[in-house]
């Protein structure tokens, strides 16, 4: 008697833990998404989280960037380059010793700032402008000399390329400072607005060199 009665409460003990699993195993279907049309508070805990991730992932602050910044980027470029090669005439047909350190301090800030600018647009799955892009589109924008001027600057020697280098680096060095100001006005991307403010700062200064060059001449 005493062995059946046993038996009886052990199986009760089974059944109970039967049923509680049963519901264990219900609730925790809510999540997976199973749960009946009624049960909406499982629902919503998921919801949140789920819209929570989207502003998460949109865009990281340090990486946005703009139209203006790949404007900025893909005009400066040529700009940058048809600097650097005027700057290389420098060294063997200039005269003047300001001339050629000043011809020299262009190159050596604006050679890199070409790598960094062609890194962003890279980053940014934009197309870098190709080497020859200046002789195709870029003529008068942003004081870029055109085919004729840089045929003339190259023939020229001595106190003539002085003149003709320092006038058009003045021109050149105004167009890029209007470059980098609208680039500050509209650009988004922090490192290409920091650039923009060192172009303009630097190149400012420069002018002031070549036109107090200019009236020594």
């Amino acid at each position: 008697m005493i062995r059946k009665r046993s038996l009886v409460r052990r199986g009760a003990v089974v059944v109970a833990a039967g049923a509680a699993a049963l519901v264990l195993a219900a609730c925790g279907g809510d999540g997976d998404g199973g749960s009946p049309a009624g049960h909406s508070g499982h629902d919503a805990s998921a919801s949140p989280s789920a819209s929570a991730s989207v502003p998460a992932s949109a865009s990281a602050p340090q990486g946005q960037h703009n139209a203006a910044d790949v404007a900025f980027a893909k005009g400066m470029i040529p700009h940058h380059r048809q600097a650097v090669e005027m700057a290389d005439l420098a060294p063997e047909r200039a005269r003047s010793a300001e001339v050629k350190k000043l011809a020299a301090d262009i190159r050596k800030a604006q050679a890199p700032e070409i790598e960094t600018l062609s890194g962003w647009l890279a980053s940014w799955g934009e197309e870098v402008p190709a080497e020859d892009a200046m002789d195709h589109s870029s003529h008068g924008m942003g004081g870029m000399m055109t085919a004729e001027e840089m045929t003339a600057l190259e023939n020229a020697s001595g106190e003539a390329f002085d003149t003709a280098f320092l006038k058009m680096m003045v021109k050149h060095h105004e167009g890029a400072v209007g470059m980098a100001k609208t680039e500050q006005a509209d650009g988004a991307y922090a490192p290409a607005k920091k650039m923009a403010a060192e172009i303009i700062t630097s190149q400012s200064a420069e002018i002031e060199q070549m036109n107090r060059l200019l009236g020594e001449n």
